[in-house]
């Protein structure tokens, strides 16, 4: 039986302020488990899952993984998800990467995204065309929300993503371009990008703030063939992506 400390420390993760202080966030799902476990059994601080799960994986749980297994109603009071799936993963935080500007041709930068949903996916975009560093502004969603570990899959541990002010990064990496994705700029098809490039991806609902639109270089939009408003972040950042580097 899980004590019932423990039942609320895993909950209590759903809440930012309580993973910053422990350092820890909470992953959920088969498929991540087992990738998590191939790749990076060194961030795990524990493993809570069913009876199932624990004897299809014992071969691949080492002994340094602490491996706690919880009835199926248990693995529902810790989940949080509306249906728990086998098995709960609690892991330590990965230190910030280090940025190395020679290695990046192309960092995205997104100006205060608050959809969990958006950042997951844009991490995800991030990882499939190969850019692997991420500056998000302090006011955006926290990476470690649930929804947004769910929405990045693995690829949450393979993006490095740093949460700073946009400006200053611009301030302290003057190598690089910063180009703004808003509604009024060049078609994006037809702009040349510069060979090292930020591009800069805006609130769902109100683009790029007016301070950075003031400093960055260019200006892009997606062409609008349709009547629709606008275009989700996610799917903009992946679009323009595949132009700057497909």
């Amino acid at each position: 039986m899980l004590p019932k400390s423990e039942v609320k420390y895993i909950q209590s993760l759903s809440q930012k302020k309580f993973r910053d202080v422990e350092g820890v966030f909470v992953l959920e799902g088969v498929k991540m488990a087992d990738e998590i476990i191939s790749s990076y059994s060194h961030l795990i601080r524990a493993v809570y899952a069913i009876e199932k799960w624990i004897v299809k994986n014992r071969g691949k749980l080492t002994n340094s993984i602490s491996v706690y297994e919880v009835q199926e109603f248990e693995l529902q009071k810790i989940t949080g998800f509306s249906v728990a799936n086998e098995v709960l993963v609690v892991l330590h935080k990965p230190a910030s990467g280090i940025f190395i500007p020679d290695d990046n041709p192309v960092v995205v930068a997104l100006d205060q995204i608050q959809d969990p949903g958006n950042l997951g996916t844009i991490i995800r975009t991030c990882d499939w065309f190969g850019v692997n560093q991420l500056i998000c502004s302090p006011d955006s969603v926290d990476v470690y929300n649930p929804k947004v570990v769910q929405s990045a899959m693995g690829s949450l541990l393979r993006v490095s993503i740093n949460y700073i002010q946009i400006e200053q990064f611009i301030k302290d990496n003057s190598m690089y371009t910063p180009c703004v994705a808003v509604l009024d700029g060049e078609p994006y098809d037809k702009f040349l990008f510069p060979d090292k490039t930020l591009l800069i991806i805006g609130n769902e609902s109100r683009g790029v703030s007016l301070s950075l639109r003031n400093i960055a270089g260019k200006a892009i939009t997606i062409p609008r063939i349709g009547k629709a408003e606008s275009l989700n972040a996610a799917v903009a950042a992946a679009i323009i992506l595949s132009k700057m580097i497909g």
